[in-house]
């Protein structure tokens, strides 16, 4: 299944096609803004059953540069498998489009950065024939930008960087510079940078922490993030309220609750259970008896 960081770590490469441009400083190399980008078909599916899809796909097209193909990977893992496909995209892209063909993978932490980075020749060791070596982007050369001057100036790698960072220790900070950059930018602007971000840092910690500075800092923003953070406040709320509702009814009719089940009650973020338990307080004997048969 395609997780939210694999589709944020290659998608913002299409919602801002000049991005690798900017991002190429940060791999240690230099490259002019093309005169054209175009992004291409992902599908690399040849007429066996195998099918073959790159993450992302564009041309780059520069008069002081040429022409070339750059592939865009995401990867959340080591895995054994991919230097064989990304070999087979490179050499396919290079034999249909009859263009230089770059790879690019995109990682968010720095074990997986260095395993992507090592050369994989096709070849035994004496005949290595095609060797693969793909640009790695990740928090082992991603800037990290904690003001947010620096990450107005370029909102979309400011946004890159904190999903390669997702992990690092001053993740704060980066997601605080960034919501304070988003400050007065219009939402059509905005509302892009706020998905990517939410989408790359998943299930990490860190969303919580960019959630909460949406919720703040970016409280007038329309966003599916925002509207999200909203409707899981109320929900909250109400279940909160159930379980207050619970305790009180307990508590009207003179029952004892012990405080393993009073934390219990106030532990449960289940509206059903809650309402159970709420018709059950009603006629319970004691605060125990509310909890059996939920």
């Amino acid at each position: 299944m395609v997780s939210s960081p694999h589709e944020a770590m290659h998608r913002i490469f299409q919602h801002d096609t000049r991005l690798f441009s900017r991002v190429s400083k940060a791999l240690g190399f230099d490259l002019p803004t093309p005169d054209s980008i175009t992004i291409l078909p992902t599908d690399l599916t040849e007429s066996s059953p195998v099918e073959r899809r790159v993450d992302t796909l564009l041309r780059l097209d520069s008069a002081a540069h040429g022409v070339f193909l750059l592939a865009i990977e995401a990867q959340g893992k080591k895995d054994p498998a991919k230097p064989a496909s990304w070999a087979y995209y490179t050499a396919y892209l290079w034999t249909k489009y009859r263009l230089p063909t770059a790879l690019m993978v995109v990682v968010q932490d720095r074990s997986t950065a260095e395993w992507a980075e090592r050369p994989v020749a096709s070849g035994p060791p004496q005949i290595p024939t095609l060797v693969l070596k793909p640009l790695v982007a990740g928090p082992h050369n991603m800037p990290v930008i904690t003001d947010p001057a620096e990450a107005r100036d370029d909102l979309v790698l400011a946004a890159l960087a904190a999903i390669t960072h997702a992990d690092d220790r001053d993740i704060g900070a980066i997601l605080k510079a960034l919501s304070t950059a988003l400050r007065g930018v219009p939402e059509d602007i905005a509302d892009p940078i706020i998905e990517f971000t939410a989408q790359g840092l998943a299930k990490r910690p860190a969303k919580h922490i960019w959630r909460k500075l949406v919720a703040v800092d970016l409280s007038f923003y329309k966003s599916y993030i925002s509207e999200e953070i909203r409707d899981e406040g109320r929900a909250e709320g109400a279940v909160r309220r159930a379980a207050e509702d619970v305790l009180d009814i307990l508590e009207v009719r003179g029952i004892d609750i012990p405080e393993a089940v009073r934390e219990r009650i106030t532990g449960c973020g289940d509206p059903e259970i809650l309402r159970h338990w709420h018709r059950r307080a009603v006629t319970a004997p004691t605060a125990e008896d509310v909890l059996t048969d939920e």
